[in-house]
This record gives C-alpha cells, structure tokens and sequence, in this order.
C-alpha cells in the first residue's frame, strides 16, 4: 500500500501548511483529502510537492506490504 504519512510530516516541519499549498501553490482541497486517506495521486502532484516543500520522494510518500494489496 501507498502511504503518504511522510508527506505529513514533512509539511509539519516546513512553512507551507494546507492553506498555503491550496492558496498559495493551488493544490486541490481533494488532493489533500486523497493524501489524508492515502488514495491515488498523481505523479505530476507528487513533483509538485517536492518543489513546493523542497524534499525527495521519499519525504512524501512509501511503500508498505499489505495483504490488501491487489493480486498480481
């Protein structure tokens, strides 16, 4: 399963926070949302969030096992 906990964290300890990255970088209010219930988002989104809080991929997103995860 795909986890967005470390994106959280990261903008915990950066100066952005939900208002600005809607306001200010014009993420969606339901990008956030999919990001807070760890659903899809895109890649180009992800991009965005490494420019706009100035991390890697790794400080937004990772990857956990899970038995809910579809058969391959």
């Amino acid at each position: 399963m795909i986890d967005y906990q470390p994106f959280w964290d990261t903008l915990r300890n950066s100066s952005e926070n939900w208002y600005t990255l809607t306001k200010k970088h014009h993420l969606s209010d339901s990008t956030l949302h999919r990001l807070r219930h760890n659903k899809d988002i895109s890649t180009k989104t992800i991009n965005d969030l490494c420019r706009i809080l100035d991390c890697r991929i790794e400080d937004i997103v990772r990857y956990i096992p899970s038995d809910q995860d579809q058969k391959l």
